[in-house]
């Protein structure tokens, strides 16, 4: 375990700097002073480089069938079966520049797949299992693949995935780890990797360069069609440069991870993959997920491997605590080797901050839980900012990277981010409309995040998230609704009884409220409505004002749906989805005559 005091050692965490300029239209930008330093070329540099000099070193490992040891990998297997794909890959003579798409979970195989497609200068593009898997509407997916025009498919099972890839109707070769056969034409993912390896993948890889396309990820999609954002070898590499000059530990240890983000977003797949990669650290691959029934396969994995870097998002953590409170055994084998835990993808209420480090207190005495986060997106792939120092609480998400320009810039009451810098993609893949709204006249990119600095007179000490611009609305007497902050302060405020909510109220009267509730909500629903009045009827004598008083609730039957959009594969609430799908919710709500079901201040 790390001393107490290594957040103050220089030698393995940056100390945070920032640099301000003001601009004649009212803007400022916040720079790091600190310069990128070189970085690698493309991302097979980091495999090459780990199979030379740690070849027995483990890279991944993943539960076995029967759930009782794990498989592993090292450093060279893992060079070796990415080599011998790629040279199955470039015998199959794919059409030029058409992405290798990938529709299944984390996996070994996975991993070797996108790693032996992107050797060769092939791009990849994994997508979320549950367009194929938990899904009987295959629409979505068959949108996506048609953007992005595969060269190949490649999937875990046939008899899984195969009804889902038959539905979007593409002639494209797929490969499949199981049951090849049972798809017409499949290929066996074994026998491709069983391919020789010749000299025309060393030639592949060596006419990578900086600006070629390493990944397409999509956007969810919820507030209008996908988009393939494009993500070059450059920015990928760029972006661990970055990560490592922030927290310089990470060239010192090799990482270890337990992670079950999904690869077909920016934060499993980009952030945290891709950080094992590059400094020849470990990842295995969990299983388990932020859900009921899941989380215990988590919890499990985390108590065997003790990781010494927790990478998650607030969800996972919410779940999560409960099992370590109650065992505090468990909570001292989790935080045993840990130096952080990470958060990202939304914000962490601060009542679970609270609890992380009341439960760090009794399981670690003397060694504190180092609680940080950082904020990026799908488009910066992806960090933006780093945390790089002590916190008081949930809020702040740090400093600009080096390499890396947050603009401020004046939009309806708030401070609008926008972004400039190496790592910022460089536009949509075929879709130039897209890609030109998405950048100012002056090149940044419009992430679409508020933000304010935590000290005007101390950029240094960093920049405070402040709510999608997006999300945030107008009520009827004008008077503006920051749903962002609002939304965190109350979802704690009404710990342990509300899972998550969402705010409403456009052009409406007052700020109402759709609640889904926590499993203990929903089993004494008496208490929860008790809270919710509560919390209301507290705000509003605390002469806080419209705009941040609720006064009204409704508590939703049924959790948020997937398949809709409501929610990501990575458990945060998507708020537009969610009022967009249940619009007679809304009206409800807010109906001059008061349904019954609705909860009143």
């Amino acid at each position: 375990m790390p001393p107490i005091d290594f957040l103050d050692d220089p030698a393995q965490v940056a100390p945070p700097r920032a640099v301000r300029i003001d601009f004649d239209d009212g803007s400022f930008s916040l720079r790091s002073p600190i310069a990128l330093q070189p970085y690698a070329r493309c991302v097979g540099e980091w495999l090459e480089q780990w199979a030379e000099r740690t070849p027995d070193a483990l890279a991944l490992a993943e539960r076995t069938p029967d759930g009782a040891d794990w498989r592993r990998v090292s450093y060279a297997q893992l060079r070796a079966q990415v080599g011998r794909l790629a040279q199955a890959l470039l015998d199959l003579r794919l059409p030029e520049g058409a992405p290798v798409v990938i529709l299944s979970d984390n996996s070994i195989d996975h991993a070797v797949m996108m790693l032996a497609a992107m050797h060769i200068g092939r791009p990849s593009c994994s997508l979320s299992s549950a367009y194929s898997r938990l899904t009987q509407d295959h629409t979505r997916l068959a949108g996506m693949l048609r953007l992005l025009g595969p060269g190949l498919i490649y999937a875990a099972d046939a008899q899984v995935y195969g009804p889902a890839i038959a539905a979007c109707d593409l002639d494209v070769p797929c490969v499949f780890s199981a049951h090849a056969g049972a798809w017409p034409g499949g290929l066996a993912f074994d026998t491709l990797c069983a391919t020789p390896e010749t000299p025309a993948v060393r030639d592949a890889f060596e006419a990578i360069g900086p600006e070629t396309h390493a990944k397409y990820l999509m956007t969810s999609g919820s507030t209008g069609h996908p988009k393939a954002v494009i993500n070059t070898h450059r920015m990928l590499c760029a972006n661990q440069q970055m990560m490592a000059q922030t927290w310089p530990f990470l060239t010192q240890e090799p990482p270890v991870l337990v992670d079950w983000l999904p690869w077909s977003h920016t934060f499993g797949g980009n952030h945290n993959l891709n950080m094992v990669l590059a400094h020849g650290g470990a990842l295995y691959i969990d299983e388990g997920r932020p859900a009921p029934g899941l989380v215990e396969k988590t919890a499990r994995n985390l108590r065997e491997v003790r990781p010494t870097l927790w990478f998650n998002v607030p969800r996972g953590f919410d779940m999560l605590l409960p099992l370590m409170e109650a065992d505090a055994a468990l909570a001292a084998d989790i935080l045993s080797r840990l130096r952080l835990a990470f958060y990202a993808a939304a914000a962490l209420s601060p009542a679970t901050w609270q609890r992380l480090h009341a439960l760090a207190e009794r399981v670690r005495p003397g060694q504190p839980l180092w609680l940080t986060t950082s904020w990026g997106c799908t488009e910066t792939s992806p960090a933006i900012t780093s945390a790089h120092w002590t916190l008081d609480g949930a809020g702040c998400i740090g400093n600009p990277l080096p390499g890396m320009e947050v603009r401020f810039v004046p939009n309806g009451g708030k401070l609008e981010m926008r972004i400039r810098g190496v790592t910022v993609t460089p536009g949509y893949r075929h879709q130039p409309r897209e890609t030109a709204a998405a950048f100012d006249a002056e090149g940044y990119y419009r992430i679409g995040d508020a933000g304010y600095l935590v000290d005007a007179a101390r950029p240094e000490r960093g920049i405070v998230f402040d709510g999608r611009v997006a999300e945030d609305f107008k009520l009827g007497s004008g008077t503006w609704v920051s749903v962002g902050p609002l939304r965190i302060e109350l979802v704690s405020q009404l710990a342990p009884w509300v899972q998550d909510l969402v705010l409403t109220g456009h052009d409406r009267e007052a700020v109402g409220l759709l609640v889904f509730p926590s499993p203990q909500g929903a089993a004494e629903p008496a208490k929860l409505r008790e809270a919710l009045q509560a919390a209301m009827r507290q705000r509003m004598a605390s002469g806080l004002g419209s705009a941040r008083c609720p006064t009204r609730a409704l508590v939703l039957g049924t959790p948020p749906d997937a398949d809709h959009g409501e929610i990501t594969d990575k458990g945060y609430l998507n708020q537009r989805a969610v009022l967009t799908r249940r619009a007679d919710a809304v009206a409800r709500l807010h109906a001059a005559v008061a349904d019954a079901e609705v909860i009143a201040a």
